[in-house]
């Protein structure tokens, strides 16, 4: 029995040890799970991101929605649908490239949208009936 004390203590000491570290780890927060929304679970420099989970509108824009009569759902409708305007898009603005899309609203106006893609939203930067010349008085337009 004197010749396996030794060896049984070591063993009590490991299994203390291993009993430690366990409750210890027990305490530890984890970290939270990733979002799958973030902006790199999709290449955003790869063409125009259809996606309305990023959408933020700007005042310009609200204005002219309210004036021209023509909604967010419409706004979204245009964006997932819409066809782009490579004439009247700026890819290559330095802060955020713009997209210009138009189509259809529901209530039959033909719009064009104006996007611009920036790495964490996209922004709607204004609101254009091709149609009707509207009389709106909004921030940034020139009296």
């Amino acid at each position: 029995m004197k010749k396996a004390a030794p060896y049984i203590f070591l063993l009590v000491m490991l299994i203390a040890a291993i009993a430690l570290k366990r409750c210890n780890n027990a305490d530890t927060v984890l970290p939270k799970p990733r979002k799958e929304n973030t902006t790199t679970d999709k290449n955003r420099d790869r063409g125009f991101d259809r996606r309305a989970t990023y959408l933020e509108y700007s005042k310009h824009a609200d204005c002219r929605m309210d004036c021209r009569k023509i909604t967010k759902k419409e706004v979204e409708d245009i964006m997932h649908n819409g066809e782009i305007n490579y004439k009247k898009s700026d890819l290559q603005n330095a802060r955020c490239p713009r997209y210009a899309l138009e189509g259809v609203t529901k209530d039959n106006q033909k719009v064009r949208i104006v996007f611009a893609q920036c790495n964490d939203h996209t922004n709607v930067v204004t609101v254009i009936d091709l149609d009707t010349d509207w009389t709106c008085h909004c921030p940034g337009d020139n009296n």
